[in-house]
């Protein structure tokens, strides 16, 4: 954080690593290999993002027409943030310094913020496209605004950052079937429980049958495609980002594995990737990083 000689703003930015650290451990891990301007401005991101997503996570007491309002009040702060360049929000002060030197536009964190009020507003979804408004608002632009602070070479890298992100929101929602469920929230297309035989209220007993065995399975796969999809726009980014967003991917991809494993069982409690494999994989990737990345470098200059 050398860069910043404004005391205040250093603050800021170690208030948004500490939240990266204690709501996202996979995130945290795979931003370790990055170089450390992109490295901060990723927590920056991170925790203006976790923030918004828990004013609805973690409603507290508040009625819905409240929270709405908290929602709405971080919203103006972000339009005027936009205009100003500056703000003393403590998320959005980090915040807004990487969404202005990264040039990230503001449809993507007003969008987010969209997002976390359609999740106010409605619990079901009916169709696979009614979700996937959802998680482009809550998730797709993560990864939009992720390839900004990433670097990129082709604006085509956009499109598949906003692939990653819909996975990334696929596996959480298939992670957390049993604890949304709980909050009457199910994140599920409607329609495909008809086709697949199932109905809400198995959702809600938590009944594990060969048709639900059936339709996880196809959930699972959706998902993994959405990660395979996402794959090609990874070349797309600066060399220094490219083993962190794989190392990211790898560690998400290893939630639906863990699924896998459960028999596509969502009831058997919150499906996760060890620390043990978070470091192996994390491990795997800084050596390519630090060592593969040169070895290679120099193999070409002679060969050049």
């Amino acid at each position: 954080m050398g860069h910043f000689h404004d005391k205040t703003m250093q603050a800021a930015f170690r208030y948004a690593k500490s939240q990266t650290a204690f709501y996202s451990k996979s995130f945290y891990f795979s931003s370790q290999i990055l170089p450390a301007d992109k490295k901060w401005d990723t927590f920056a991101l991170y925790s203006f993002c976790r923030y918004a997503d828990n004013i609805v996570d973690n409603p507290r007491n508040r009625a819905d027409a409240e929270l709405f309002e908290e929602v709405a009040s971080v919203s103006r702060e972000l339009q005027i943030a936009y205009r100003r360049g500056e703000s003393e929000h403590p998320v959005i002060k980090p915040f807004i310094e990487v969404a202005k030197r990264r040039s990230i536009p503001f449809e993507y964190p007003n969008d987010l913020l969209d997002g976390v009020k359609m999740d106010l507003l409605q619990n079901r979804y009916e169709t696979f496209a009614d979700l996937y408004e959802f998680a482009y608002r809550v998730a797709g632009v993560v990864g939009l605004m992720m390839t900004h602070v990433l670097g990129f070479s082709d604006k085509e890298a956009l499109i598949y950052a906003e692939k990653l992100g819909i996975a990334m929101q696929l596996t959480n929602i298939l992670r957390d079937i049993q604890e949304d469920k709980n909050m009457n929230r199910i994140y599920l297309p409607l329609s495909e429980f008809k086709e697949f035989g199932i109905t809400e209220d198995d959702i809600k007993n938590e009944r594990f049958t060969y048709n639900m065995y059936r339709f996880m399975e196809f959930q699972v796969e959706r998902a993994h495609r959405y990660f395979e999809e996402a794959q090609p726009g990874i070349k797309m980014l600066d060399q220094d980002s490219r083993f962190a967003i794989t190392s990211a991917s790898r560690i998400y991809r290893g939630i639906l594995r863990q699924i896998e494993r459960n028999g596509y069982n969502p009831y058997l409690g919150r499906a996760f990737v060890s620390q043990g494999k978070k470091f192996a994989i994390l491990f795997n990737e800084v050596m390519k990083t630090r060592v593969l990345q040169p070895v290679t470098a120099m193999l070409a200059s002679f060969i050049g």
